[in-house]
């Protein structure tokens, strides 16, 4: 498998997570990781299993289920099999008083069984550590990144026109979109962090649908199918002339995933306000790439951007009326929503090689969302776009 992760990049992994712990957390003795993503990321496989990662000793992969497969898929150094806990926990005679989790994951019933025989007294987070660890990629999840860049880029920028037709709905539309995506390769899901959030492809809408309000941390909106499912598409809202169309999906590629969001003008020109609009967003996207350089503080570029906006443009900007999201871009990775974000309250400075979805939008009354999202690598020349060039507002059937 292409995608398979390496013996020395796991060994690099784990050297840079326990590396983090004790300079961020020097008295840490004891972490344990029950996610998929995170157990994939230190170990290669996504099993029904329990990762420790002792400070002294070697971490182990505790599997339930499949065993045979996470032998077959990783190359961690050690992996055993477990039945239940009580099996995992014949390993650990001397337990600290103290054990990282992902609070941010781990429901409480996981947590009661797991200290039913880990009876360790006190919990804390490590979701961040890991998180800033995730952030900075190496050359083999770079190459991923890539590999998914040029899958969106061809998909939205060259394929997407050729499949709106007038009379279609968003959700044929969505159909189709997802259809293309897998057959030039993206591995067919949209993983999210954030609790509760299901995500197939991301968020498509035609016209005043995309203003739409959703309990989604975005600026754009979508109706959906109906309320127990609102994603893809609505049945109901079909594509006309002087339609804006939306399109902001996520793609990957091995498990990594880029962003971006791409506009198309159906049948006939926006009114110019929108179109406007949209080309200052551009401007606030190649802006923002422009800092994307080691040292720089992800909160002092949010309040540079922000602060040189003017106020009538900032009504409507991130968000639709009282729905603006406080953020101007999210790292990417194996989650689309990955830290860091360009917001306040992220004090650390970039690194070379983080990853960044990149989407300032603005909603446009009875027009839509219009505005731009790609996906940048940090470099020490500013944020390099893997995603494609095209600005968006790309005319179709006119």
């Amino acid at each position: 498998m292409e995608s398979r992760v390496p013996a020395p990049e796991l060994q690099d992994r784990m050297r840079r997570f326990k590396d983090r712990m004790s300079n961020k957390h020097p008295d840490w003795e004891f972490a344990v990781i029950f996610g998929n993503v995170n157990l994939y990321y230190f170990t290669g496989t996504m099993q029904d299993s329990m990762l420790c990662i002792p400070r002294d000793d070697e971490p182990v992969l505790w599997v339930r289920k499949s065993y045979e497969r996470a032998c077959d898929e990783s190359d961690f150094p050690r992996i055993e099999k477990m039945g239940s806990f009580r099996d995992a926990a014949r390993e650990y005679k001397h337990l600290p008083d103290m054990v990282f989790l992902e609070t941010e994951l781990v429901p409480l019933a996981l947590y009661q069984r797991f200290t039913k025989h880990f009876p360790i007294p006190k919990v804390t987070s490590l979701d961040k550590e890991i998180g800033m660890v995730r952030s900075v990629k190496s050359q083999f999840e770079l190459s991923l990144l890539k590999k998914s860049g040029q899958i969106h880029a061809h998909v939205l920028e060259d394929s997407v026109p050729d499949m709106l037709s007038e009379g279609m709905s968003e959700t044929e539309f969505a159909g189709k979109l997802y259809a293309r995506l897998v057959d030039e390769g993206h591995h067919g899901i949209a993983r999210f962090g954030m609790f509760n959030t299901e995500m197939l492809l991301g968020q498509i809408g035609f016209g005043e649908n995309t203003l739409y309000p959703t309990y989604f941390d975005g600026p754009g909106g979508s109706r959906g199918i109906c309320p127990a499912v609102p994603l893809l598409g609505d049945r109901n809202r079909k594509l006309k002339k002087g339609d804006l169309v939306f399109v902001d999906v996520g793609c990957g590629v091995g498990g990594y995933h880029t962003d971006k969001t791409m506009t198309y003008m159906f049948g006939s020109e926006l009114p110019k306000e929108a179109i406007e609009h949209h080309h200052r967003c551009v401007e606030i996207q190649n802006s923002l790439a422009s800092l994307l350089v080691p040292g720089n503080i992800p909160s002092e570029i949010y309040r540079t951007v922000m602060g040189g906006l003017e106020e009538s443009f900032l009504q409507n900007f991130m968000g639709y009326k009282d729905r603006r999201v406080k953020f101007l871009g999210h790292g990417v990775g194996l989650q689309v929503d990955e830290v860091p974000v360009i917001a306040e309250g992220f004090d650390e400075p970039l690194i070379e090689n983080m990853v960044f979805a990149l989407e300032p939008k603005k909603g446009i009354p009875h027009v839509g969302m219009v505005g731009i999202e790609n996906t940048f690598v940090v470099t020490k020349q500013g944020g390099i776009c893997i995603t494609g060039n095209n600005p968006g507002l790309i005319p179709v059937g006119y």
